[in-house]
């Protein structure tokens, strides 16, 4: 069974607003010290500006549609996502579509830093997007 908290209304929220490309929604729910995941080159953003700047460049290059499936709490109080991820290239072309989880930490209601990983809980070692 899924345990919905609070915060999964507010991603659900976040997640649509990605994929209408409203960066400026985004990072308001954001943390000003986020520590994101760089899922196309690999590696990590850290900020804001610097989140902003990756989006900009990723959503030029391709287009990731991002769906929530399931919300559930782990034992360290994080929320974790389980997400259907399908990116097309900008003439519409699928180039990925699989299951993924995304593990948010939140402080102070705002989103910290967000990991992603496998559907069996595996650290993703690749970047998302290959």
């Amino acid at each position: 069974m899924t345990c919905i908290k609070p915060d999964a209304d507010a991603l659900r929220s976040a997640y649509e607003a990605f994929n209408r490309r409203d960066a400026e929604t985004l990072l308001a729910m954001m943390h000003p010290d986020v520590d994101w995941p760089n899922a196309v080159e690999g590696g990590r953003v850290r900020g804001r500006d610097n989140v902003r700047e990756y989006w900009r460049k990723q959503w030029a290059a391709i287009n990731p549609h991002i769906e929530p499936l399931a919300f559930q709490d782990d034992k360290q109080g994080r929320m974790i996502v389980d997400v259907r991820q399908v990116v097309r290239d900008l003439s519409g072309t699928i180039i990925v579509d699989r299951t993924l989880q995304h593990v948010y930490s939140l402080r102070d209601g705002l989103i910290e830093r967000m990991e992603i990983r496998t559907p069996d809980g595996q650290p993703t070692t690749e970047p998302a997007m290959k």
